[in-house]
C-alpha cells in the first residue's frame, strides 16, 4: 500500500507496464476494488446521461466500472488493450445486449460509425493513455456539451490500522518500492483536470470523493498485490522477493483478513461550446444543494457565488 498520484496512479510509471495487467485476468477480476454505487449514480447525473445513451469506455479491464454503468442502462463500447482482460469482460457483460468490448489500444482504435457519443469515461487508467492523445482524442470523439469522465479509486490509510499495515512498510522499503504510505481519506485532495485538458476544449464542472472499504483474505491480498503495476515495475526477481516477504509478514499475523481503505474519485468535464460560467451554472440542483461537488472556478459574479457554495 503506497501513496498514489493524480487520477490514482504512482507518478512516473513506464507506459509499457500497462500490458502486464493481462497476465492473470481472473485474479485481476477477483481482487480489484469496485467503486461504490453512489459514485455511478453521481456520474449519471453530473455527466447528464440517461439510459440508452452511447458511452465510450477506455481501458475497462474486466468490467469493474462497465457492469455498474451497463446496469444503469447505458449503451457502451469498451476498448480494452488486453485480450485476456477483454475476454473476461465479455463474459461478465454478456447479459447486456447494448455493450460491446473491443480488443485494441485506445490510441489505435477508431469508431465504426459517425453516431455521436454522449460521454467518454476512463476508470483508473488515464495515466496509461499516450499523453499526446490523452485529451485530444476524447475531444475529437465528443460532440460539444458531451462529458469526459475520469474516475477510479486510490488506496488510503485505514481509520483503524491493523498492525500488519504498519509493519509491512518495512517490506516496501526493503525492495525499494516507489512511493510512501497513503494518507487517510480525509486528507485526499479532489483530482482536477490539468491545463492540457482545457487546451483540448474541456471545462471541468465537478470533482467528488467517495471513501469506502473492501475486505481481503490474506491470499487475495497477496494476489492483488501481485497485479499492481508498482510490484511489476520491480522486475520478476525483486517482485518475487517482495511478495515472499509480505507472505511471511502475513504468516506472523496468522494470515488475517484485511480491511483495505480506498477513496473513490469522480471528475467530470464537458467539451466546451458555451462560456465556462454557463457550464458551471448547469450543475444538477441536487448536487448544488448537497454541497458534495467541488467545481472549477468560472468567471462572472453569479457563477462565482454558485461555485463558492459548492466548495468544501
Amino acid at each position: 500500500m503506497t501513496e498514489q498520484g493524480a487520477a490514482g496512479f504512482t507518478p512516473g510509471l513506464p507506459i509499457e507496464l500497462r500490458s502486464g495487467f493481462d497476465d492473470d485476468a481472473e485474479v485481476y477480476q477477483r481482487t480489484r476494488p469496485v467503486c461504490p454505487p453512489e459514485l455511478f449514480d453521481d456520474l449519471m447525473r453530473l455527466a447528464r446521461l440517461s439510459p440508452g445513451d452511447r458511452v465510450l469506455e477506455i481501458a475497462p479491464g474486466t468490467g469493474q466500472a462497465t457492469v455498474p454503468l451497463a446496469e444503469r442502462g447505458l449503451a457502451i463500447t469498451a476498448v480494452e488493450l488486453g485480450a485476456s482482460l477483454a475476454a473476461v469482460a465479455r463474459r461478465r457483460l454478456a447479459r447486456f445486449p447494448d455493450v460491446e468490448v473491443v480488443t485494441s489500444a485506445f490510441e489505435d482504435w477508431q469508431p465504426t460509425d459517425d453516431n455521436p457519443w454522449s460521454a467518454v469515461v476512463v476508470f483508473s487508467a488515464l495515466h496509461w493513455i499516450d499523453p499526446k492523445l490523452r485529451y485530444t482524442k476524447p475531444a475529437a470523439l465528443l460532440r460539444p456539451n458531451s462529458a469526459f469522465v475520469v474516475a477510479g479509486c486510490q488506496w488510503a490509510r485505514p481509520a483503524v490500522v491493523h498492525p500488519f499495515w504498519t509493519e509491512v512498510q518495512q517490506e516496501y522499503r526493503a525492495v525499494g518500492f516507489r512511493g510512501a504510505p497513503p494518507p487517510p481519506p480525509a486528507e485526499f485532495e479532489p483530482w482536477h483536470f490539468p491545463p492540457q485538458a482545457a487546451e483540448s476544449g474541456f471545462e471541468e464542472t465537478a470533482s467528488l470523493r467517495y471513501p469506502f472499504q473492501k475486505t481481503y483474505s490474506a491470499e487475495d491480498y497477496l494476489a492483488q498485490l501481485a497485479t499492481q503495476s508498482g510490484t511489476r515495475e520491480l522486475g520478476p526477481e525483486k517482485a518475487a522477493m517482495f511478495l515472499d516477504l509480505v507472505r511471511r509478514r502475513l504468516d506472523v499475523h496468522g494470515r488475517p483478513s484485511l480491511t483495505a481503505t480506498f477513496v473513490g474519485y469522480l471528475t467530470v468535464a464537458f467539451r466546451r461550446l458555451r462560456p465556462a460560467r454557463c457550464l458551471a451554472l448547469s450543475l444538477p440542483q441536487d448536487v448544488v444543494a448537497s454541497g458534495r461537488a467541488t467545481a472549477t472556478p468560472a468567471t462572472g459574479s453569479v457563477a462565482d457565488q454558485v461555485l463558492a457554495r459548492l466548495k468544501r
